[in-house]
């Protein structure tokens, strides 16, 4: 209710008291600028002074350097509405550090909406003729030059913790948590692991980004953002999110997943501008071993290796085996692959450098039927893999390891699936009790239930087929007869996957006179 109030200047005011406490102010600890000691301060101040106030208008926890706070924006919008004609601060500070915006409420603002403005500790009243309102313009200066001191001291002060190994960031890497114990140190989350274990091995399976987004996405795996915020209202909303291409980059190229501490990536222009900026990479603040790992360094660098070979082919209707692994001879830039022509169901090569500059003539076209070119090339690989790999060396290597391996891996799947089935079910139970408790209509409970129940036996399934399949014990018979026929059908080249190419091939260079030259991965083995 709106109350006015004749003051002892025999004019009628409704006064608006502004309080803010800033997150800097709070932990330096200065009861003085606390919430509580500003309200008493202003309170006692209208007391003595017989005003009575319209409304309290309290900011917590936000800076003076910028203006774009709740409630302050609420005292402005009352202004405007001309329900307050006095605003009363603790002193000009509260009402901002920023000199320029400061001196344009004061000097221009209030003036113009006929408002009187009070700075009580700094005995400053705009309606009264006073050198202590002659100097109001340095005080604001000075406010201001104590929010760039105290922003410098901040960010001096986290550098100093980021150089000791110390997490000081607010979102934490994806896979990871921050300790309970020590709000600094990270701790692998098991759940997000196995998605980053996944998107690596993804990866060196020879997927692209998008690939690798499009799987997780139609198998309705949970992305980074949902896990950060995920804020449904009810158990029965269980849909999923859509993942990207620059996801599945961010995490392929996280330096993070090794162990190693990679901060300071980004910063605010300024500390009056919420804007922040990428780093170069040469201020990045890296300490190595402060964690846990989630993927080993060798696995790592490998899949590094790998990236160059799957980009570029994010958005392409057809995946071609020899995606990303084609370069110029003559220039160096990277050989791309059209689209299929309608009229004779065709695609060729093209020097990108060509494309480019196309009217500088720079490069030539470096033309070739792509499917020829495969066939070629494939030979080629089929011919060094019989002349170059000795089958009795792969057959003991693979013997040795083939149970190991396959006994790790899936005993790590199975673990998924089992805490899968786990959280369906738990799923199913809280939508029941949703039910139960009328949270959600008939309807819902079964339109929901309907695709867990659905979901939980493809799930269970999947389990029980694995779970046999490790029960089952091969003879050393047909252990090898598989073995070899393995061996056979890689060396034949008959049916070749990108993983397999990519693992053979590091890159391949196209002359314009049309020879070529394939660097192999591998050495006689």
């Amino acid at each position: 209710m709106e109350v006015e109030i004749i003051s002892h200047l025999n004019k009628i005011y409704n006064v608006g008291l502004y309080i803010r406490l800033s997150r800097e102010d709070d932990d330096k600890v200065l009861m003085s600028e606390s919430i509580k000691n500003q309200k008493s301060l202003l309170l006692q101040y209208v007391k003595e002074n017989h005003l009575r106030v319209y409304d309290i208008y309290i900011d917590d926890g936000y800076s003076g350097t910028h203006f774009d706070r709740p409630d302050f924006n609420r005292l402005l919008k009352d202004i405007e509405l001309g329900k307050i004609n006095m605003v009363i601060t603790k002193d000009m500070s509260r009402l901002g550090r920023d000199y320029i915006g400061t001196g344009n409420l004061v000097e221009k603002y209030f003036p113009e909406h006929n408002v009187r403005y009070i700075a009580v500790t700094d005995n400053i009243d705009t309606f009264l003729d006073s050198s202590n309102n002659d100097i109001a313009p340095f005080k604001a200066i000075m406010n201001d030059m104590y929010a760039k001191d105290i922003s410098k001291k901040i960010k001096s002060s986290l550098k100093a913790k980021m150089k000791e190994g110390k997490w000081v960031g607010g979102r934490t890497p994806f896979g990871y948590d921050q300790d309970k114990s020590d709000k600094n140190h990270l701790v692998i989350n098991e759940e997000q692991a196995s998605i980053v274990k996944r998107i690596f091995n993804m990866c060196l399976e020879g997927l692209s980004f998008y690939k690798i987004a499009e799987q997780l996405t139609n198998e309705k795996v949970k992305t980074p953002a949902q896990y950060y915020s995920f804020e449904w209202k009810s158990h029965y909303n269980l849909r999923y999110g859509q993942w990207h291409s620059k996801t599945v980059r961010d995490i392929l190229t996280n330096r993070m997943y090794i162990g190693d501490l990679v901060q300071n990536k980004r910063s605010k222009v300024n500390y009056k501008v919420k804007k922040v900026i990428k780093n170069n990479t040469n201020d990045y603040i890296v300490v190595e071993n402060t964690h846990e790992a989630i993927i080993d360094k060798e696995l790592f660098y490998e899949v590094q290796a790998r990236i160059p070979k799957n980009v570029g082919r994010d958005e392409k209707k057809e995946n071609h085996l020899l995606d990303g692994l084609l370069y110029c001879g003559d220039c160096g830039h990277r050989i791309s692959i059209t689209s299929r022509r309608k009229k004779d169901n065709r695609c060729y090569t093209i020097c990108n450098y060509y494309r480019t500059y196309m009217k500088k003539k720079l490069c030539t076209t470096h033309s070739n039927n792509y499917d020829e070119l495969e066939k070629v090339i494939i030979h080629f690989l089929a011919k060094m893999c019989l002349n170059y790999i000795n089958k009795d060396k792969i057959k003991s290597s693979v013997l040795s390891n083939l149970n190991k391996t396959n006994k790790v891996n899936d005993k790590k799947e199975l673990e998924i699936l089992n805490n899968d089935i786990k959280q369906i079910n738990d799923n199913l139970d809280l939508i029941y009790i949703d039910k139960l408790n009328q949270k959600i209509t008939e309807e819902q409970f079964e339109r929901v239930k309907l695709k867990l129940e659905k979901e939980l036996s493809i799930k269970q399934k999947k389990y029980n087929e694995l779970n046999d399949n490790m029960n089952d014990i091969t003879d050393e018979k047909s252990k090898n007869k598989m073995i070899i026929e393995y061996i056979n059908q890689f060396l034949s080249m008959k049916e070749p996957n990108r993983e397999l190419i990519i693992n053979l091939v590091d890159r391949i260079e196209i002359f314009e006179d049309k020879n070529i030259n394939i660097n192999v991965t591998f050495n006689k083995i």
